[in-house]
Formats: C-alpha cells, structure tokens, sequence
C-alpha cells in the first residue's frame, strides 16, 4: 500500500444494516448489496450502487492483475504500477493526482496482492467527477508520459518499501520463504508480491511499458462506484471520460495451476536479527470461496482467533510458554493456504511450540469442535463481514471481489451461507484433510542459534 494511509471504517454497523436491504424471512441473513452492472463497449465493466445516507461517494477500480499475472525473472511489477500510477499522465502534472484530490476533500490509495491491484478515492459526493476524470486518464494516457526518471524513481521507492517491510525488518522474509517452499517454482504464488531486488533491478524501461500495455487496460478492469450519486450522471460521466480509451490485447490467462502436493513436510530454519525465535506452520488449501474454504476460516478462528480460543489459551493463558498466536485461512484465487504462527517466550523453544499445535490439531481430527466454538466463529465472521460494509469503500471492495471471483457481485448473501452452514463435523473434516498433510516448518531464529529450530519428523 503506497504511504501511511489506510482504510478506516468509522460507520456504525446499524448505519450499514439501515443502507442494505435485509433478506427476507431471515433475520439472521446478511444484507445484500443492490448494484447495476453494465460493460462499455471497450470492455471496462461498470458496477454501481447507491447509497444516499451520508454525502460521500468512493470510486474503487479494480486492475485484474497482480504478483500471479507476473513471470519468474520478471517479478514486483504489479506493485511497481501502484507507484506510478500516482505519478501523473498526460493531462495530470506530477504530484497534481493528490493535490487535486486532497484540495476536493478526499483522500486516495491503491494496493496489490497475487491476485489484484486497485485504486481508490473517497470523497464528498461533488468531487465524484474529477476522480473519474483522473482515473480515466491514467488508465488511457499513462504511457506517454512514462519515462526513464519516472521509472528509476519509483524503482527505488519501491525498493526502499522492500528493505522496509521485508529486509529490514524483524521475521520479515518468513512469508516468502514459506509461499517459495510451499508451491513448486512455476506456481505464480511462489514468487513475492513486492518482486525481488535483482528483478526491479534488471527491469527495463519496455519490460515496464510492455506490462502496462497488457494488464492496464480497460478490458482488464472493474470500476465501482458506490455512495451518494445520481446513476443518470454518473453514467454519462463514466462514458465521457473511459469510452474513448481503447480496449487493450486479449488478456493472457494464469487460471490453470500446477496442483503438485507436498510429499512430507519441508523444515526450514531461517537466521534473522531477532531476539526470540518464531514458528510457522502452512498448509495449501483450497481457493477462495469454496465450503471448504469457509469451514477452515472457522477452523483457525477456533485455534487462535481470539484470546479464548483453543492455542491461545492453551499456550499464553495456562503454560504462559507463548506471547502469542495466531491462525489463518489466506484465501486466494488460485489456490490458498493456513497457517499457524507461535511466538515463544523468552526461555521456551519453538519445538515445545510445535508439540502444542500437533497435539490440539490432532484432537480436532478426532474428536472435532464443539458447537458452541462453531457459533462463536460464525458470530465473529459476521459482525467482521458487517463491519467491512459499513463503509462505501468497504462496499465497493466487496463488490469488485465478488464480480472478479465468482462473477458475481451481489454475491453478500451466499458467501455468509457458507459459513452458516459449517458444522462441528465440518470443522473436524477439514482439520483432519489439510492439517495432517505434509506441510511447510519455517522457524526463524536468532543469527547463530540454529539448534533452536525445530527438526524434521513433525508429523
């Protein structure tokens, strides 16, 4: 994400239930979005929704392009672009897209993943018109005004980013060090999002141009629009400002992955400058939206998704052997994966960690959770995904999530089905499919203690 700024949800979630339309007959179900989907002619899809409770509006435009669109050798482009994109075009002078905006009273943004890169604005309903106007011209007019100074300055940034949040910092190569081991090298998961040094180095003013060719162009984007507006206008200023900007090449795919499986689990021990080593455990699960999916978000809720759950209380409350704990279902388009961190405290080691995980992951398998765990998960998941739609932003990213995932973007209701309907048993189904397989053992330890690693024969 470029900068500091970040998304807040300050709406209360009675705000968010009055806006949305309540399913019928069920009290329980989560509202759905109402939105208009229409496609211009060049192939830019157009989501809207309206809401008129408070005098804002968010343009949230989603690039279908991320780290996955990427090749080895030629990798942190995506995110790259989230740089530049800020820069100007040809009808927007350098540093003119913020100072434009702030002066409206937004504010803006952008970020990447494996999957996506979007950029964003919210702002008073009256400066709707210049945040398209601006996001239409880089869309079409980037190019021209792209040169070598811009890309060695954004180059750097980047890299700075990288020495920041990875290099830098504290535990922080662990996520590529796991997502390289997990998936073999020509899975597009494999490599990091932010791209590698020799990568962003060896990055050519035409490789750069080449891309955004590709992936930048209206045929490979989803603009939504939700908040205070008038569809009439809104419309006639959507095709005023994005019809004119050509539809770009046919789109190469990255849907078909290699489906390889670990064999047995794959022990690493990384050194870091850090005082107190560190466990992770990753599985690969299913992609995003699928049940399975749901009942392992349950899952990790019930292993550490609060101070009551079962590691948490386990390792911090009753041994006080941990500081912390956490589990995680990332979900993601192409394939996703769970993991387990353990932070020991000062005078435990990472294996007593593990033999904790392994032990309250084995009797999951057997003898599964109980419902009240069950509830509790769901409960938390829905004043989460409540929570996420109280704003126009948080809306507006649920519809483009929807729309590129499923197809589908008043997709609210169905998704929440899916963990209405996870049970006890599925929980233990789950835990017992994906939490046995072979699986990835990072411990990252203080510089010169290997022998505080956790060996192989996990399993």
């Amino acid at each position: 994400m470029r900068g500091i700024r970040q998304l807040t949800v300050s709406a209360a979630l009675l705000t968010a239930a009055a806006a949305l339309a309540p399913a019928p007959g069920d009290a329980q179900a989560v509202p759905s979005i109402r939105v208009e989907r229409y496609v211009l002619p060049n192939g830019l899809e157009v989501l809207l929704h309206e809401d008129h409770s408070t005098p804002i509006v968010a343009v949230d435009t989603w690039y279908h392009v991320g780290s996955s669109n990427e090749q080895r050798g030629r990798t942190g482009f995506a995110h790259l672009f989230e740089h530049i994109m800020f820069m100007g075009s040809q009808h927007v002078p350098v540093g003119a897209f913020d100072q434009w905006l702030e002066s409206a009273g937004a504010y803006n943004n952008g970020s990447t993943t494996q999957d996506r890169t979007n950029y964003y604005e919210v702002m008073p309903s009256n400066a709707l018109p210049l945040a398209l106007w601006l996001d239409a011209d880089r869309m079409g007019w980037l190019l021209p005004t792209m040169d070598q100074a811009k890309l060695d300055l954004q180059r750097d940034v980047v890299k700075n980013e990288r020495r920041e949040r990875v290099d830098n910092v504290p535990y922080g190569r662990a996520s590529e060090t796991i997502l390289g081991a997990l998936f073999p090298k020509s899975h597009p998961y494999s490599w990091p999002v932010i791209g590698s040094m020799a990568d962003l180095s060896a990055a050519s003013l035409e490789d750069v141009k080449s891309f955004f060719r590709t992936y930048y162009a209206p045929n490979n984007a989803t603009l939504t629009i939700a908040g205070d507006f008038n569809a009439d206008s809104v419309k006639a200023w959507v095709n005023h400002y994005f019809a004119q900007i050509p539809r770009g090449p046919a789109v190469p795919s990255n849907s078909s992955v290699p489906a390889i499986a670990l064999q047995h689990d794959t022990v690493l021990v990384l050194e870091d400058r850090v005082q107190l080593p560190r466990l992770y455990y990753t599985w690969r699960t299913p992609k995003a939206l699928t049940q399975d999916d749901a009942a392992l978000d349950v899952l990790a809720f019930i292993l550490a998704g609060d101070k009551s759950s079962r590691l948490y209380t386990k390792l911090v409350y009753q041994a006080q052997s941990a500081q912390q704990v956490n589990a995680n279902q990332a979900s993601a388009r192409l394939d996703s994966w769970f993991q387990v961190v353990v932070a020991p405290k000062e005078g435990h080691m990472p294996a007593e960690m593990a033999a904790a995980v392994d032990s309250e992951i084995a009797r999951l398998a057997k003898e599964g959770p109980t419902q009240r765990e069950v509830q509790r998960a769901q409960n938390s998941y829905r004043t989460t995904f409540l929570d996420a739609m109280a704003s126009v932003l948080g809306k507006a990213e649920q519809l483009n999530r929807y729309d590129y995932l499923v197809g589908q973007p008043d997709y609210a209701r169905e998704d929440a089905v899916r963990y209405d309907r996870v049970t006890p048993a599925d929980v233990q189904r789950v835990a017992a499919q994906y939490l046995t397989a072979p699986k990835v053992v990072l411990t990252i330890v203080p510089q010169g203690k290997t022998e505080m690693a956790v060996k192989g024969g996990t399993r």
